[in-house]
Protein backbone atom coordinates (compact mmCIF):
# COMPACT_ATOMS: atom_id res chain seq x y z
CA UNK A 1 0.00 0.00 0.00
CA UNK A 2 1.16 3.54 -0.81
CA UNK A 3 1.01 5.92 2.27
CA UNK A 4 0.90 9.77 1.42
CA UNK A 5 1.85 11.76 4.70
CA UNK A 6 1.82 15.47 4.94
CA UNK A 7 4.28 17.35 6.74
CA UNK A 8 3.80 20.86 8.52
CA UNK A 9 6.51 23.08 9.33
CA UNK A 10 5.20 24.92 12.79
CA UNK A 11 6.91 27.34 14.33
CA UNK A 12 9.48 26.05 17.54
CA UNK A 13 7.28 26.86 20.84
CA UNK A 14 11.12 27.12 22.61
CA UNK A 15 11.45 30.16 21.16
CA UNK A 16 10.25 33.63 22.00
CA UNK A 17 7.57 34.69 20.23
CA UNK A 18 6.87 37.95 19.06
CA UNK A 19 3.69 39.92 17.02
CA UNK A 20 4.47 41.60 14.05
CA UNK A 21 3.56 45.36 13.86
CA UNK A 22 0.03 45.07 12.02
CA UNK A 23 -0.66 42.80 15.00
CA UNK A 24 -2.27 39.96 12.82
CA UNK A 25 0.78 37.86 12.83
CA UNK A 26 3.57 36.50 14.23
CA UNK A 27 6.90 38.66 13.43
CA UNK A 28 8.61 35.60 10.83
CA UNK A 29 12.28 37.64 10.05
CA UNK A 30 13.84 34.95 12.74
CA UNK A 31 10.97 32.76 13.45
CA UNK A 32 12.30 28.86 13.67
CA UNK A 33 10.16 26.16 12.27
CA UNK A 34 10.66 22.44 13.03
CA UNK A 35 8.18 19.91 12.11
CA UNK A 36 5.23 19.53 13.40
CA UNK A 37 5.42 16.93 16.20
CA UNK A 38 2.07 15.07 15.53
CA UNK A 39 2.94 14.72 11.48
CA UNK A 40 6.94 13.08 12.82
CA UNK A 41 4.68 10.06 14.74
CA UNK A 42 2.63 9.80 11.16
CA UNK A 43 5.73 9.40 9.11
CA UNK A 44 7.03 7.59 11.55
CA UNK A 45 4.15 4.73 11.66
CA UNK A 46 4.07 4.99 8.29
CA UNK A 47 7.48 3.74 7.79
CA UNK A 48 6.86 0.79 10.05
CA UNK A 49 3.52 0.05 8.14
CA UNK A 50 5.71 -0.33 5.02
CA UNK A 51 8.11 -2.46 6.97
CA UNK A 52 5.56 -4.75 7.95
CA UNK A 53 3.70 -5.00 4.48
CA UNK A 54 5.81 -3.02 1.98
CA UNK A 55 4.51 -0.27 -0.33
CA UNK A 56 5.92 3.51 -0.53
CA UNK A 57 5.91 6.13 1.51
CA UNK A 58 5.31 9.50 -0.20
CA UNK A 59 6.09 12.35 1.98
CA UNK A 60 5.29 16.11 0.82
CA UNK A 61 5.09 19.54 2.32
CA UNK A 62 3.85 23.09 1.26
CA UNK A 63 6.63 25.12 -0.04
CA UNK A 64 7.33 27.12 2.66
CA UNK A 65 9.49 27.57 6.18
CA UNK A 66 12.29 25.49 5.36
CA UNK A 67 10.48 22.64 3.60
CA UNK A 68 12.98 21.67 2.03
CA UNK A 69 15.28 20.57 4.70
CA UNK A 70 12.04 18.49 6.08
CA UNK A 71 11.38 16.52 3.17
CA UNK A 72 15.22 15.48 3.08
CA UNK A 73 14.84 14.35 6.58
CA UNK A 74 11.53 12.46 5.32
CA UNK A 75 14.14 10.64 3.09
CA UNK A 76 17.04 10.33 5.01
CA UNK A 77 14.54 8.01 7.63
CA UNK A 78 13.28 5.98 4.37
CA UNK A 79 10.62 8.03 2.73
CA UNK A 80 10.79 6.66 -0.83
CA UNK A 81 9.52 10.12 -2.77
CA UNK A 82 9.31 13.76 -1.86
CA UNK A 83 7.13 15.86 -2.95
CA UNK A 84 7.03 20.16 -2.53
CA UNK A 85 3.84 21.72 -3.48
CA UNK A 86 4.69 24.90 -4.83
CA UNK A 87 2.85 28.10 -4.93
CA UNK A 88 2.34 30.91 -2.51
CA UNK A 89 2.56 29.87 0.82
CA UNK A 90 3.99 33.21 2.96
CA UNK A 91 3.43 33.74 6.07
CA UNK A 92 -0.27 31.94 7.72
CA UNK A 93 -1.37 29.65 5.62
CA UNK A 94 -5.02 28.71 6.86
CA UNK A 95 -5.57 24.74 7.42
CA UNK A 96 -8.31 24.16 4.47
CA UNK A 97 -5.98 26.33 2.10
CA UNK A 98 -3.07 24.05 3.32
CA UNK A 99 -5.70 20.95 3.29
CA UNK A 100 -6.77 21.82 -0.67
CA UNK A 101 -3.59 22.48 -1.96
CA UNK A 102 -2.76 19.06 -0.70
CA UNK A 103 -5.59 17.17 -1.74
CA UNK A 104 -4.89 18.50 -5.19
CA UNK A 105 -1.32 17.21 -5.30
CA UNK A 106 -2.30 13.60 -3.81
CA UNK A 107 -5.52 13.42 -6.05
CA UNK A 108 -2.52 13.35 -9.00
CA UNK A 109 -0.81 10.61 -6.93
CA UNK A 110 -1.41 6.32 -6.52
CA UNK A 111 -2.07 6.37 -2.79
CA UNK A 112 -4.05 3.89 -0.68
CA UNK A 113 -3.85 5.41 2.77
CA UNK A 114 -2.98 9.17 3.83
CA UNK A 115 -1.36 9.66 7.61
CA UNK A 116 -1.89 13.05 8.65
CA UNK A 117 -0.94 14.39 11.72
CA UNK A 118 -3.70 14.85 14.17
CA UNK A 119 -3.05 18.60 14.96
CA UNK A 120 -0.95 21.01 15.04
CA UNK A 121 0.29 23.99 17.04
CA UNK A 122 -0.77 26.77 14.36
CA UNK A 123 -3.95 25.57 13.63
CA UNK A 124 -7.01 27.55 14.17
CA UNK A 125 -9.91 26.66 11.99
CA UNK A 126 -9.96 22.89 11.97
CA UNK A 127 -7.83 19.25 11.67
CA UNK A 128 -5.54 19.18 8.34
CA UNK A 129 -6.63 15.50 8.00
CA UNK A 130 -10.17 15.61 8.78
CA UNK A 131 -10.10 18.86 5.83
CA UNK A 132 -8.23 16.38 3.85
CA UNK A 133 -10.74 13.71 3.52
CA UNK A 134 -12.89 15.89 2.73
CA UNK A 135 -11.47 17.62 -0.71
CA UNK A 136 -10.69 13.82 -1.35
CA UNK A 137 -14.13 11.84 -0.61
CA UNK A 138 -12.82 9.65 1.56
CA UNK A 139 -13.41 8.24 5.09
CA UNK A 140 -11.20 9.91 7.68
CA UNK A 141 -10.38 8.50 11.51
CA UNK A 142 -8.85 10.72 13.93
CA UNK A 143 -6.84 10.39 17.12
CA UNK A 144 -5.11 7.08 15.95
CA UNK A 145 -2.57 4.96 17.94
CA UNK A 146 -1.97 2.05 16.08
CA UNK A 147 -3.18 0.79 12.29
CA UNK A 148 -2.26 -2.83 11.02
CA UNK A 149 -2.95 -4.55 7.45
CA UNK A 150 -6.45 -7.30 7.99
CA UNK A 151 -5.66 -8.74 4.76
CA UNK A 152 -7.03 -5.93 2.17
CA UNK A 153 -8.79 -4.03 5.51
CA UNK A 154 -7.29 -1.48 8.26
CA UNK A 155 -7.51 -2.23 11.54
CA UNK A 156 -7.53 1.20 13.25
CA UNK A 157 -7.13 1.96 17.35
CA UNK A 158 -9.10 5.16 18.07
CA UNK A 159 -8.44 6.76 21.29
CA UNK A 160 -11.62 8.19 23.23
CA UNK A 161 -11.63 10.63 26.12
CA UNK A 162 -10.86 8.82 29.55
CA UNK A 163 -8.31 6.54 27.79
CA UNK A 164 -11.33 4.62 26.11
CA UNK A 165 -9.88 2.64 22.77
CA UNK A 166 -11.97 1.40 20.30
CA UNK A 167 -11.36 -0.29 17.35
CA UNK A 168 -12.46 0.01 13.33
CA UNK A 169 -12.34 -2.26 10.30
CA UNK A 170 -11.55 0.47 7.51
CA UNK A 171 -11.06 -0.07 3.75
CA UNK A 172 -9.10 2.33 2.03
CA UNK A 173 -8.80 4.53 0.48
CA UNK A 174 -8.58 6.53 3.88
CA UNK A 175 -7.30 9.43 5.50
CA UNK A 176 -5.73 8.64 9.17
CA UNK A 177 -5.26 11.27 11.92
CA UNK A 178 -2.58 10.18 13.74
CA UNK A 179 -1.97 10.94 17.44
CA UNK A 180 1.29 8.16 18.44
CA UNK A 181 3.46 5.98 16.45
CA UNK A 182 3.55 2.60 17.71
CA UNK A 183 7.03 3.53 18.55
CA UNK A 184 8.94 6.84 18.81
CA UNK A 185 10.03 8.69 15.64
CA UNK A 186 13.71 7.34 14.71
CA UNK A 187 16.57 10.22 14.83
CA UNK A 188 18.03 10.88 11.55
CA UNK A 189 21.93 12.03 12.04
CA UNK A 190 22.67 15.25 10.36
CA UNK A 191 25.19 13.39 8.09
CA UNK A 192 22.68 11.28 6.74
CA UNK A 193 20.31 14.02 6.12
CA UNK A 194 23.24 15.53 3.87
CA UNK A 195 23.86 12.45 1.82
CA UNK A 196 19.84 12.51 1.55
CA UNK A 197 20.11 15.79 -0.19
CA UNK A 198 22.61 15.05 -2.58
CA UNK A 199 20.79 11.47 -3.76
CA UNK A 200 17.36 12.00 -3.31
CA UNK A 201 15.35 13.40 -6.44
CA UNK A 202 13.45 16.72 -5.02
CA UNK A 203 9.87 16.21 -6.59
CA UNK A 204 7.73 19.78 -7.34
CA UNK A 205 4.27 19.83 -8.37
CA UNK A 206 2.35 22.76 -8.48
CA UNK A 207 -0.78 23.84 -5.82
CA UNK A 208 -3.23 24.34 -8.36
CA UNK A 209 -6.86 25.77 -7.35
CA UNK A 210 -6.77 26.86 -3.61
CA UNK A 211 -9.10 29.24 -3.77
CA UNK A 212 -11.34 27.75 -0.49
CA UNK A 213 -13.49 29.55 2.36
CA UNK A 214 -10.96 29.54 5.06
CA UNK A 215 -13.54 29.85 7.68
CA UNK A 216 -12.17 32.81 9.89
CA UNK A 217 -9.71 35.83 10.11
CA UNK A 218 -7.28 37.19 12.46
CA UNK A 219 -8.10 40.57 12.94
CA UNK A 220 -5.57 41.16 15.72
CA UNK A 221 -3.31 38.99 18.12
CA UNK A 222 -2.20 39.41 21.32
CA UNK A 223 0.75 38.56 24.01
CA UNK A 224 -1.04 36.34 26.92
CA UNK A 225 -1.29 39.07 30.15
CA UNK A 226 0.85 38.47 33.00
CA UNK A 227 -0.88 37.12 36.00
CA UNK A 228 -0.30 37.55 39.39
CA UNK A 229 3.25 36.73 41.17
CA UNK A 230 4.47 33.49 42.53
CA UNK A 231 5.02 34.01 46.80
CA UNK A 232 7.46 32.36 48.01
CA UNK A 233 6.80 30.07 51.38
CA UNK A 234 10.18 30.31 53.51
CA UNK A 235 10.90 28.58 56.56
CA UNK A 236 10.85 25.18 57.93
CA UNK A 237 8.69 22.78 56.74
CA UNK A 238 6.60 22.95 59.39
CA UNK A 239 6.32 26.60 58.94
CA UNK A 240 6.17 25.96 55.12
CA UNK A 241 3.13 23.57 56.00
CA UNK A 242 1.02 26.38 58.13
CA UNK A 243 1.82 28.77 55.73
CA UNK A 244 0.04 26.61 53.22
CA UNK A 245 -2.81 25.66 54.71
CA UNK A 246 -3.58 29.26 55.76
CA UNK A 247 -3.39 29.84 52.08
CA UNK A 248 -5.48 27.56 51.34
CA UNK A 249 -8.00 27.92 53.77
CA UNK A 250 -8.53 31.71 52.88
CA UNK A 251 -9.38 30.94 49.25
CA UNK A 252 -12.12 28.01 50.07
Amino acid sequence: MNIIVPLRQVPDLVEELEIESGGKDLDREWLKFKVNEFDDHALEEALCFKEDHGGQVIAIALDANDADKALYAAAAKGADRVIKITGNFEGQVASRTAAKAMANVIAQLEWNMVFAGVQAVDERDGQVGVLLAHFLGVPHVSVVTGVSNNGGTLEIHKEYGGGIIAEFEVAPPVVLGIQAARQTPRYVPVAKVRRAMRSTDLEEMDAGDVSVNVGSQVTRMYKPEAGGRAEMLEGSAEEVAAKLAEIIRSKV
